[in-house]
């Protein structure tokens, strides 16, 4: 090696070894900074249930540097099984449990009719708590979800798709299979029914709410937030109100196209074009949006609807281009639903003052949705422009 090569293999390694103590330097700095500042570890979970809420609260830059207001999404696709209903899926449980519905250690089922999420974690909490899970679901489902349910060992139903007055619609086919096992197997099992159980906007009452408002420190100007059961925009949007007082924080529903709340809520009438004789196509709700959009009052909707403020109705084609735009410039990799909510939080950023603060739900990962919403998405070109995907 000549004396020039070994200078620079000597400079190059005495470099490498700066760099690396400067790292490490700054690591320990960090670590000690967190300590320092309250930041450490979480302890040990006693089991993936208690896993469940406290999830992140993240900007999302691109639309904030956009809009001129402060975009936030709750990552509820954080929460262990991947979305918000983990905490609804829990509580339901625990509330069967607490009527004697099921007996912890001992053999049980959860019924459930369900479009995916809450199914996947309704099976995920009856692993993790010694139950069984029999799932039933419209057979045009994303197979991502058909797949994960199979995976976690849940029982599979599917059913043609339907309205809620077909005997054999999903939900009532898991009340009917529940009942159906109870009466002729003798077994303890309870039909989880997340569309009038209130157990469902209730937990969003006292988790969800309570978690935005620590994180955002009281300061929310919007909350969006789609509407499938109802439970969690009213539940959050009660607590925000009633409990804290923040009357003056605007609560928008996100609608997909061909749901009824846009009317009911901007309208007072449960009703969509798309209901009209010789109009419906795919099934009630014609949106390739999985888990929110409906067109019947729930439960958890009527229990909190007089807390949601507006409605915006937003496209599929809105959605899928911003999917793409959220991936490829802030990371988020997001589901059909949440795509949709964070369309409408650009809707009303340009209706608010500057420096508003917006929340949006962030319901669940894009990975469930490759099949269907996704392979149009992935379509769409890298540039695309929010002026394109607003459109």
């Amino acid at each position: 090696m000549s004396e020039r090569s070994l200078l620079h293999w000597q400079s190059a390694v005495a470099a490498i070894c700066l760099g690396t103590a400067a790292f490490s330097a700054f690591s320990l700095w960090s670590l000690r900074k967190q300590l320092r500042d309250g930041e450490v570890p979480p302890a040990p979970a006693m089991g993936v249930e208690m896993l469940i809420g406290n999830t992140p609260l993240v900007q999302v830059r691109s639309l904030s540097r956009a809009t001129g207001c402060t975009v936030y999404a709750k990552l509820e696709l954080a929460n262990p099984a991947g979305s918000a209903k983990d905490r609804v899926a829990l509580n339901i449980v625990r509330a069967a449990e607490q009527q004697g519905l099921l007996v912890p250690g001992e053999p049980g089922w959860v019924f459930e009719g369900t479009s995916g999420s809450t199914g996947i974690s309704i099976a995920m909490i009856c692993n993790a708590l010694g139950y069984r899970a029999h799932i039933s679901l419209p057979d045009d489902t994303s197979p991502e979800k058909l797949a994960l349910l199979e995976s976690l060992g849940a029982v599979v139903n599917k059913v043609k798709p339907a309205s809620i007055v077909d005997p054999d619609q999903y939900v009532n086919a898991a009340k009917k299979a529940c009942e159906r096992m109870v009466r002729d197997e003798g077994v303890r099992g309870v039909f989880a029914d997340q569309f009038e159980n209130d157990a469902n906007w209730r937990v969003h009452y006292a988790t969800t709410g309570p978690e935005i408002f620590q994180q955002t420190s009281g300061n929310i100007d919007c909350l969006v937030a789609g509407c499938g059961t109802g439970g969690t925009i009213t539940g959050v949007a009660r607590y925000l109100k009633e409990r804290k007082g923040l009357w003056e924080c605007h609560v928008v529903l996100a609608d997909p196209q061909g749901s009824g709340f846009y009317n009911r809520v901007n309208h007072g009438v449960m009703y969509d074009s798309v209901e009209q004789e010789g109009t419906r196509r795919r099934h009630q709700v014609d949106t390739i949006v999985e888990g929110v959009g409906l067109n019947r009052i729930t439960h958890n909707f009527r229990n909190g609807e007089q807390f949601v403020d507006e409605a915006v109705r937003v496209s599929d084609q809105q959605a899928v281009r911003m999917a793409k735009f959220l991936s490829v410039n802030d990371g988020l990799f997001v589901g059909s639903s949440t795509a949709v909510n964070a369309v409408a939080a650009v809707r009303m950023a340009r209706e608010l003052p500057k420096g508003a603060t917006i929340v949006i739900i962030a319901c669940d990962s894009g990975s469930r949705h490759l099949s269907k919403f996704w392979k149009e998405a992935k379509a769409v070109e890298r540039e695309i422009s929010l002026e394109e995907v607003m459109q």
